[in-house]
């Protein structure tokens, strides 16, 4: 009865998954610099905050703050400030030894809890994620979906995002993969820091319909 909703919902999710953004800037990053460990926590971080949106979309809270532009603007800053922290930090890396020769000692130096809240601050503190969930639960699932359909699609569109990075995650920590970026060195991460703070400053500046 539900299909045709769920395969919009599906759809709609997956064009919005794919499309390049913090997200998938600080997946890569991680994933690159820490491998494979790191990248996959930090993608289970991503996807687990889903979770977040999805409930106060169930609520009704995320139809409460986009109609705040004080709750909007304090989420909007709070999330801009934390990606220009992390582009920040990127950016001062220095000239290291080529990844190549140290994959596995590297790999071990990022935490699992570091990667996994890396990952569930940059989805969570999103408010175009925030947008994006409410008009998903307001416009596109009929409001007379059962709660528990409803929250079936949650769970769905958590999976979906966390396999989703994690197959990012896989094809960036590869050893050629991670080799190949390595012999760039700090100029990659220098890169991805200039691209978190570009992404950074757009969401400073978003502002809400």
């Amino acid at each position: 009865m539900y299909w045709t909703e769920f395969l919009t919902v599906a759809l709609i999710h997956l064009l919005a998954v794919a499309s390049p953004g913090p997200d998938f800037a600080v997946v890569v990053r991680e994933s690159v610099t820490h491998g494979r460990r790191a990248g996959t926590w930090t993608a289970l971080g991503v996807g687990s905050a889903i979770f977040l949106h999805v409930g106060y979309s169930l609520l009704g809270i995320g139809l409460i703050v986009s109609q705040s532009i004080v709750l909007f603007s304090a989420l909007k800053w709070a999330a801009a400030a934390y990606l220009l922290y992390i582009g920040y930090r990127a950016l001062r890396a220095q000239p290291a030894k080529p990844v190549a020769d140290d994959l596995h000692q590297e790999a071990g130096e990022r935490t699992a809890r570091g990667a996994f809240t890396s990952g569930f601050v940059t989805n969570g503190l999103n408010p175009k994620a925030t947008l994006f969930f409410l008009s998903l639960f307001t416009v596109v699932i009929n409001p007379h979906t059962p709660l528990a359909v409803q929250a079936g699609y949650g769970i769905y569109l958590a999976a979906a995002t966390a396999v989703w990075f994690c197959l990012v995650a896989m094809l960036f920590s590869q050893q050629r993969v991670r080799a190949g970026f390595s012999r760039m060195g700090h100029w990659f991460d220098r890169t991805m820091g200039a691209v978190l703070i570009a992404i950074g400053v757009k969401l400073a500046f978003t502002e809400m319909h």
